[in-house]
């Protein structure tokens, strides 16, 4: 109790008497990793968690037990860890003290013998370094193994019985389709709760896409016009640059419509579409996006033929066609390419398409949200006799990566002689300290893990939404022959991308060369 008091002075003094910003409240957890040495452990998970660890966020209360069937004892798993985070500091005595809270165990997570072994050592380490039964079960392996041990967590008596939190996170695919999901989530759901459950979306954890809700509900100059009365249309970008690399094999199973639009977009739509939450919590928001997605238009299958293209790119130069990647068929009638256009039938968004689009091999990788607001009914500046109108619509620019920010179009004068209307782009771009600094989505996400904050990760609700608009779309393509290739490597994907948009009378805010 004294300690208490004493931390809780110490942390008063320095914040209100000095002036240093508030401590961070260290959250206690065993972090139990099935799939430690996989690529994504090695690349992503051990340098967020070196991050928390050196903010503060862990720091003495923390333990994690890495399992996979490879047979590694303590110090050689310590020594992937360290070499994984060593980029992230030249503090070689905080890496070596992050990495003295790692413990390896061999473990085959089909076997029902070997859970004993780590029920022993989880409970071993939640008495040594005081962790309150707080447990994380983070399943970094491939999806068809997500039930089996979801199941044997609770089966196996994994599961904290005292007043400790349980929490399970699993990484995307969450199935291939709405009937694999959710047989998915009925194995899950059986073993955790709802609410236990934290389905990472990366996408979810990057910074602009966070300050998506604070560009819309904390502007009233946004917030107020973001309808169809003067929203013409919002268009979504997610472009790669790079191929397929060495995922071919995932992805000819795949293709981008569901490793790309059922996840990433569609979550990313949900928060430009959604209502004002009644409070900003994890409930509340999550609601919302669900009934922005629940009122997606369901296409039948003349309006999915019209409303979406795909694409696959060819080959141009020394860049090889899909076809052509090692692993994929010759056949292979895969998209690497998607652009769409989704329509909302509700109230706020009747008559106003989002139109969305996203590929691999094109022009260069970056993600993107054009806002196209309506230009004016009556253009006062415009001349007769010119035939054209001389305003430009205004356009809101969210930035997601790599260049982090927004910008907003409007009209001015310019400065010549008589009177003439130019665009002027106001704009606010993240410097590269800033951006830098600026905690990476796995920092971000498991934080929000160990606070048991869900905002940022996709509800049951919302994958199923996203399954059915997903599913009925590839429904149509699975009986229609595609003519591929049809889009070369630098472009920005096939003709029928701008074709989509051109019977609208619109087009791509970002174009090639702009």
């Amino acid at each position: 109790m004294l300690a208490k008091w004493y931390r809780q002075y110490t942390e008063f003094c320095l914040v209100n008497l000095i002036g240093v910003k508030k401590l961070p409240t260290e959250r206690r957890s065993l972090i139990m990793l099935f799939g430690a040495n996989g690529d994504l452990a090695v690349r992503k998970l051990y340098p967020a968690m070196f991050k928390l660890f050196e903010k503060g966020n862990i720091r003495d209360h923390f333990a994690v037990i890495g399992s996979s069937r490879y047979k590694v004892d303590d110090a050689k798993y310590r020594d992937m860890v360290t070499k994984s985070v060593e980029k992230e500091s030249s503090n070689k005595k905080m890496i070596a003290d992050f990495a003295s809270h790692f413990y390896f165990v061999t473990h085959d997570v089909t076997d029902l013998s070997h859970y004993s072994v780590l029920k022993d050592k989880a409970d071993e380490l939640d008495k040594k370094y005081k962790l309150e039964g707080n447990r994380v079960f983070y399943i970094s392996m491939a999806p068809n193994f997500f039930g089996t041990v979801a199941k044997n967590i609770k089966t196996q008596g994994l599961l904290s019985n005292n007043s400790g939190f349980n929490r399970l996170v699993i990484e995307k695919p969450f199935g291939r389709d709405f009937e694999s999901a959710k047989e998915l989530n009925d194995e899950l759901s059986n073993a955790f709760e709802e609410d236990q459950i934290f389905r990472i979306d990366h996408y979810l954890g990057k910074e602009m896409i966070q300050n998506i809700e604070a560009i819309r509900f904390g502007n009233t100059i946004f917030e107020a016009l973001w309808n169809n009365r003067y929203i013409d249309n919002v268009q979504v970008t997610l472009a790669e640059k790079l191929g397929v690399e060495e995922r071919a094999g995932y992805y000819d199973n795949s293709g981008a419509l569901r490793d790309m639009v059922q996840n990433h977009i569609m979550q990313i739509v949900s928060l430009l579409a959604m209502e004002q939450p009644v409070a900003f919590k994890d409930t509340d928001i999550r609601a919302e996006k669900v009934k922005a997605l629940r009122s997606l238009r369901v296409y039948n299958v003349a309006e999915a033929s019209t409303n979406f293209v795909r694409g696959q790119y060819g080959a141009v130069g020394e860049s090889k066609a899909y076809r052509d990647e090692d692993g994929v068929p010759k056949d292979s009638n895969t998209e690497t390419f998607v652009a769409g256009k989704l329509l909302f039938d509700n109230y706020r968004w009747s008559g106003t398409p989002f139109y969305i689009r996203t590929g691999k091999k094109l022009a260069d990788k970056f993600t993107r949200v054009d806002v196209v607001f309506k230009k004016p009914l009556v253009d006062i500046f415009s001349f007769p006799q010119s035939g054209k109108a001389l305003l430009n619509a205004n356009v809101l620019t969210i930035y997601i990566e790599p260049t982090q920010g927004f910008s907003l179009v409007v009209n001015a004068k310019n400065s010549e002689q008589g009177f003439h209307t130019e665009p002027v782009n106001l704009e606010f771009l993240e410097d590269s300290k800033r951006t830098k600094e600026t905690p990476q989505p796995y920092e971000r996400l498991i934080h929000d893990v160990l606070k048991g904050d869900g905002t940022n990760f996709a509800s049951w609700p919302e994958v199923a939404s996203a399954w059915k608009f997903v599913d009925q779309i590839r429904r149509v393509w699975d009986i229609q022959q595609p003519m591929f290739p049809n889009y070369i490597p630098g472009s920005m994907g096939p003709v029928s991308a701008d074709e989509l948009l051109a019977r609208d009378h619109r087009e791509w805010i970002y174009k090639l060369n702009q």
